[in-house]
């Protein structure tokens, strides 16, 4: 039997460990999906026999409706004006980094992430209220 030497021993163990991630994203995302497809059939599903019974409960059904709407669109919100303020942090630190380790014409680099950020963040702010 002959020994592996330890670059194609490394190999085979990224090989693997590349296939098994990859692999596990795949299935996760698939069960993700299948997931939400289920809850947004039995939601579905449940207004749908609420609306039919009577008026009163259409009512209720479809102030339900606008209800997560409105709360979807309050999360999305709040999550844009998240990642704004996150990417406009690693912005000013990379400025700064950059600017203390290299000097003044290569610190500028950052002002992308800076602004993207500034830009989520007053998109955040100036989107139209759904």
């Amino acid at each position: 039997m002959s020994e592996v030497g330890p670059e194609i021993a490394v190999f085979i163990f990224l090989s693997i460990g590349a296939i098994s991630l990859f692999s596990f994203i795949a299935v996760a995302s698939w069960a993700d999906a299948r997931r939400k497809e289920r809850e947004a059939y039995y939601k579905n599903d449940a207004l749908k026999r609420i609306a039919e019974s009577t008026a009163p409960s259409a009512a209720a059904a479809l102030e339900y409706m606008r209800e997560q709407n409105r709360n979807t669109a309050l999360r999305r919100r709040e999550g844009i004006k998240l990642g704004g303020l996150i990417t406009t942090a690693v912005g000013l630190a990379l400025l700064i980094f950059l600017w203390k380790l290299i000097g003044p014409p290569v610190y500028l680099a950052a002002l992308i992430p800076l602004l993207v950020g500034l830009v989520l963040f007053g998109y955040a702010y100036s989107a139209p209220k759904e």
